[in-house]
Order: structure tokens, then sequence, then C-alpha cells
């Protein structure tokens, strides 16, 4: 967690902060306090996340309470001596400045998440729904950053396009954590259709653990009955299967369609409450 604290940080002192690029969360709140008045980004930006941690402490349990407070606390030190690293991006377009700090900044805060840690403020907030629902965590950063990101307007001399770069940081940074987090546990499902259905299904069920469904099919031109072999799996072990099934019939006929979620034995599970009973009377 300490090294991916360092690419956080180091993504915003030596990309963001020193072309007055603002983001959202707590760390963006702090910059434009930094930008307005003059306060040290480690001051403020720890002073926030003591008043947000009291609630994650409680919804979480107190593995996830000690594991932010460590990221917190490491975090205001960075914030307080990495600026003292003699460098700083000399790109002029701040464009690319904000790209770079954004998708550098995503891969940090992704590695902390990875190990049950947060840096606080909005990353509380993303955890905790997603503990609860099925949302992707880059969603709640980019809808929860809008309205700190517009502050910016309300400093002296900024416009709407330094509005801009504040928003492509976040854009960079919900991407990047998106792809980390969940691109591992994207799922396709595949539709097999070959005349060996059985010796397919029987490599696919019992060599490489998958589940399979079988499905009545008639092929309507020469009107035969045979079966389609219907296959969910995480999107990285696709070839896998390809090559199984071509292995056995190389003219066999493949779909392969990405699927919104997957939910049962080997998958997810569905992270919803239930109902509350309504009352009569």
């Amino acid at each position: 967690m300490a090294f991916a604290l360092s690419l956080y940080v180091f993504s915003w002192t030596a990309f963001l902060i020193p072309n007055e690029i603002t983001a959202g969360g707590v760390t963006g709140l702090s910059s434009i306090l930094n930008y307005a008045f003059g306060i040290p980004i480690s001051y403020s930006y720890l002073v926030l996340n003591v008043v947000l941690l009291v609630a994650g402490t409680i919804i979480m349990g107190k593995g996830f309470g000690f594991k932010t407070i460590y990221c917190v606390l490491v975090s205001t030190l960075y914030f307080e001596f990495f600026p003292m690293i003699p460098w700083a991006s000399n790109i002029e377009d701040n464009l690319i400045n904000s790209i770079i700090g954004g998708a550098m900044s995503g891969v940090g805060i992704s590695l902390v998440f990875t190990q049950g840690g947060s840096t606080g403020g909005v990353d509380i907030i993303a955890l905790v729904i997603n503990k609860f629902k099925e949302v992707p965590p880059g969603k709640v950063f980019m809808i929860a950053d809008f309205l700190i990101i517009s502050s910016i307007l309300f400093l002296p001399g900024k416009t709407l396009q330094d509005l801009v770069y504040g928003y492509v940081v976040t854009v960079a940074f919900s991407y990047t954590i998106d792809q980390i987090l969940t691109g591992s546990k994207q799922s396709v499902q595949m539709l097999i259709i070959t005349s060996k259905y059985e010796e397919i299904a029987n490599k696919l069920c019992f060599e490489l653990n998958k589940g399979v469904t079988a499905i009545n099919s008639i092929g309507w031109y020469k009107k035969s009955e045979s079966m389609i072999i219907m296959v969910v799996t995480r999107k990285n072990m696709m070839h896998e299967v390809m090559a199984a099934v071509k292995e056995i019939d190389h003219q066999a006929f493949l779909t392969v369609s990405t699927v919104m979620g997957v939910y049962g034995e080997g998958f997810e599970q569905v992270k919803a409450r239930k109902p509350a009973k309504k009352r009569l009377g």
C-alpha cells in the first residue's frame, strides 16, 4: 500500500498541482483550498479525512478503519515531503498532464483497493456502496466529484478550460480504476454450434471445469436437430474455451457476447438487501 500511495501522491505533486489542475475527492478539494488560500494540502487532506473516517470504520469494520488510517497518514506524509523532490512535469500541454496524472492516480488507488485499504474521502463512499450494491467504483467517483471540480470556477482567473482539465483527470482516473478492479471479473457468454457437441461439452465440463448448458436446436436449412452449447466464463479465459472447441471441431460456429453481470456459484454473489415489508393499516 505504501508503494501504491506513492504513485497516487506523485501523480498529484508531479503532474497536477504544479500546473494547478484539480480533480475530485478530498485531494481535489484540498488542492482547491491550496490554490485559493495557500493552505498546505497535507493539512487539509488530513483534517477532511478524519471527519469521514468514523463512518467508514463503523460500516466496513475495524480492519477497514486501521488500513484507512494508515493510508491517510502515509499519504499526508507524502504530500508533505514529495513537493521537496526537485522534479515536476515539464509537459506544456495540460491536457496530457491531466491524462497522465489521472491514470497514474487511478493505478495507485486501485492497488490500494486490492489490499482492502482506502485513502479516505470519496474512496470510503465508493467502497461502502460497492459492499451492498454492484456499482463500479469509478462511476461513484465521477458522480461524487462533479461538484468539487466545478468549484474551481469560483477561483480568480480560472476558466472553463480549467474545468475541462479537471473532468479529464476524473475520467482517466475512473476508467483506470474500473479496468484494474473489474477488468478481470468481466464475463462473456459463448454459444457453440457444432455437430460434435457431446465431445466438446465433456471436454469443457470435465477437463476445463466449465459450467455447460446444452440447448435443443434445429438447423432450419436441413431441418436437422442438434444441441447448442452455452458457456459463461471470465473474459480472460475465453481463448482457452475457443482453443478447446477448435481442437475438436475446427468448423464449429461460435458467438461471443459480453454480459453485464453473472451471479451464482463460481461468479459474483448478489449484493442487495431484502426489501422492507410494508405495514398494513
